[in-house]
C-alpha cells in the first residue's frame, strides 16, 4: 500500500502544477471584469487591452510548450518541471504588482501584459514537462495497470479544471471579504495568490527524480535522429495535433452559452457576486466529466472514449441548437444540457487529447512530440477566438437567433468531424504502452542503421546511475563480480581500486540494458 501511495504521488506531483496554469488562465477573465469596473470599458479598450493580454498570453504559452518540449527531452524532466514552476511563481507575483510609470494606466496594462507573457511561457512549459513526466509516472510499478490511464488524467485534465473552479471561486471570496469598493485590493490578490499553489509545487518537486522510462531511454546524452523520428511519427503526430485544434477551437462558441445563461438566470445584474457565483457554477460543469471519463479510460480505452466523448458532444450541441428557442425559454433546462455538454467536452477530447499525446511516441521524443500538439492545440483556440465573432455577424449577429445558433451547427459538425479523423488516423494505446514504444523505437532506429549505446544516462560518461554491475577477467584465469554504488568506470583508472593488472571488461547491465562498456587493459 505504501508503494502504491507512493507511486500515485509522483504522478501528482508530476501533474499538479497544472492546477496553477489552469488558476492562472481562469483568473484572467475576472480581472478583466474587474479592471473594466475600476477603470471603465473606454479607458481599457483605449489601450487595446482586451487584445493585446489574449494575444501575448497565447504568444508566451506557444513558447513555452515548444522550448520546453525540447528542454524535456533534452535536458531533463525534473529540469523542465523546476525551471516552468519557477516561472509560474515568479510571474504570477509580479503581475499582481503590475504599476505604470506615474501612476498611468497604460503603463500598468503594458506591464501586466508582459508579465502576462512570460507568465505564459511558464504555463506552457507545464505541458511537455509536467504531463508527459506525470504519463511516464503513471506506468511505474506501483500503479496498478487498470489504472494508469485514470491516474494520468486526474492529475492532469482534472488538476487543470480544479484550477479553473477555484480561479473563480477566489475573487468572489475577495469581493465578499472586502466589498465591492475595494476592487484594486481584490484584482491584485486574485493574480498574486496563483503564486502558493505553485509553490507547493515547487517544494514538492525538490526531491523527485527522472522518471525510470527515461533514465533507460532517452537521448540526452545523443543526437536525436529527427528524420526517422519525423518519418516514424508524422502521421500519428498530425492525427492527434488535428483533434486538439478542432477541440480547442470549437471551445469558444460553445463558451458563448455562459452568457446567455447569466443574462437569462441573473437579469443582467452588476452584482460582482451574483457574475462571479454564476461563473463558479458554470466552471463546475467540467468536473464530473473529467473525474468520471478518468475512470472510463481505463475501460473503454482511450481512443474509444474520444470517439465517444466526440460524438455526444456533437449530438448534445446539435440539440442545443435546434432547440435554442424552446431552451432559452426554460433556462434551467438550458443550464442542464449545457452542463452536460460541457462534462463531455472533458470526458472526451479534454481527458483523452492529454492521454494520448504523451503516450503515442518514444520517451526520447516524447517532451518535443507532445509540444508540438499542444501548441497546434493551443493555436485552435486562438484562431477560434478571432474567426467566430465574424461567423457570428454573418449569421445575423449576436442579438439574433440565427446569429446565436450558426456557430454551434459549424462547431458541433467539425466535432463529428474529430471523432472521424480519431477513429481513423489516432494511433490506441494500451497498458503499459510506454514500455512497448521505447522498445519497438529502439529496434526501429537500429533497423535503420543507428547506434542506440548512448540512450538513457546509465551509459553517459561521468554520469552517476544507481547501480552498475561490473564484471573483471584477471589473465583469463579469474573472474570476480564487483558490485559498486553510484559509480559508472568509463575510463580505465576508475577500476584501478579493483584489479591490479591484467584484463578488464565493463559490461553495463544497469536500467535493463546489457552493452559494452569499456574493454582494456588496467594500465592503459
Amino acid at each position: 500500500m505504501a508503494e502504491r501511495i507512493k507511486g500515485v504521488s509522483l504522478i501528482f506531483a508530476c501533474g499538479t502544477a497544472l492546477f496553477a496554469d489552469g488558476y492562472a488562465n481562469g483568473v484572467i477573465s475576472s480581472v478583466n471584469t474587474l479592471l473594466t469596473r475600476i477603470y471603465g470599458s473606454d479607458q481599457i479598450e483605449a489601450h487595446n487591452y482586451g487584445t493585446t493580454v489574449r494575444s501575448v498570453t497565447f504568444a508566451g504559452t506557444m513558447v513555452g510548450m515548444i522550448i520546453f518540449g525540447w528542454l524535456s527531452d533534452k535536458m531533463g524532466r525534473r529540469f523542465g518541471m523546476m525551471t516552468a514552476t519557477g516561472i509560474v511563481v515568479l510571474f504570477s507575483g509580479l503581475s499582481s504588482a503590475s504599476k505604470g510609470a506615474h501612476g498611468s494606466l497604460g503603463g500598468m496594462l503594458s506591464m501586466l501584459s508582459a508579465m502576462r507573457f512570460l507568465l505564459g511561457i511558464g504555463i506552457g512549459a507545464e505541458y511537455p514537462c509536467g504531463s508527459v513526466s506525470a504519463a511516464e509516472q503513471s506506468e511505474g510499478p506501483a500503479i496498478s495497470k487498470n489504472a494508469q490511464h485514470r491516474w494520468l488524467a486526474l492529475a492532469t485534465d482534472c488538476m487543470i479544471d480544479s484550477g479553473l473552479v477555484v480561479a473563480a471561486f477566489v475573487p468572489l471570496a475577495l469581493v465578499w471579504i472586502f466589498g465591492e469598493d475595494h476592487l484594486r485590493v481584490i484584482w491584485r490578490l486574485s493574480l498574486g495568490l496563483g503564486m502558493v499553489p505553485a509553490l507547493f509545487v515547487f517544494f514538492w518537486r525538490l526531491n523527485m527524480e527522472e522518471p525510470e522510462c527515461y533514465k533507460k531511454d532517452c537521448m540526452k546524452h545523443a543526437e536525436i535522429p529527427y528524420g526517422l523520428v519525423f518519418k516514424r511519427y508524422w502521421a500519428s503526430l498530425m492525427a492527434i495535433s488535428f483533434v486538439w485544434f478542432m477541440y480547442d477551437f470549437i471551445v469558444y462558441p460553445f463558451g458563448i452559452y455562459s452568457t446567455t445563461i447569466l443574462d437569462n438566470i441573473t437579469g443582467g445584474t452588476d452584482s460582482l457576486t451574483v457574475i462571479f457565483g454564476w461563473n463558479v457554477v458554470i466552471n463546475l460543469f467540467y468536473i464530473p466529466g473529467t473525474t468520471g471519463g478518468a475512470f472510463v479510460l481505463d475501460y473503454l480505452d482511450p481512443k474509444t472514449t474520444l470517439v465517444v466523448g466526440l460524438v455526444l458532444q456533437a449530438i448534445t450541441g446539435f440539440i442545443m441548437s435546434g432547440l435554442y428557442v424552446q431552451l432559452t425559454n426554460h433556462i434551467a433546462a438550458f443550464a442542464v444540457v449545457y452542463g452536460i455538454f460541457l462534462s463531455l467536452g472533458e470526458l472526451g477530447p479534454g481527458n483523452c487529447t492529454i492521454v494520448l499525446a504523451s503516450k503515442t511516441s518514444a520517451t526520447a521524443v516524447r517532451g518535443q512530440y507532445y509540444g508540438i500538439a499542444a501548441a497546434i492545440g493551443k493555436t485552435g483556440a486562438f484562431v477560434g477566438t478571432w474567426v467566430f465573432p465574424p461567423i457570428i455577424n454573418v449569421f445575423g449577429g449576436p442579438k439574433t437567433m440565427r446569429g446565436n445558433t450558426g456557430p454551434f451547427w459549424i462547431g458541433s459538425a467539425f466535432a463529428l468531424f474529430s471523432a472521424v479523423i480519431t477513429l481513423f488516423f489516432v494511433k490506441p494505446v494500451s497498458h503499459d504502452g510506454l514500455v512497448a514504444e521505447d522498445r519497438a523505437f529502439r529496434e526501429y532506429l537500429e533497423a535503420h542503421g543507428y547506434d542506440t549505446s548512448m540512450m538513457g544516462l546509465g551509459l553517459a560518461p561521468d554520469v552517476h546511475a544507481e547501480t552498475m554491475q561490473i564484471d573483471v577477467e584477471m589473465d583469463g584465469s579469474s573472474k570476480e563480480k564487483w558490485e559498486r554504488e553510484n559509480l559508472i568506470p568509463t575510463h580505465s583508472e576508475g577500476l584501478q581500486d579493483l584489479v591490479e593488472g591484467g584484463k578488464f571488461k565493463v559490461e553495463s547491465k544497469d536500467y535493463g540494458h546489457e552493452m559494452l562498456v569499456g574493454d582494456g587493459d588496467v594500465s592503459d
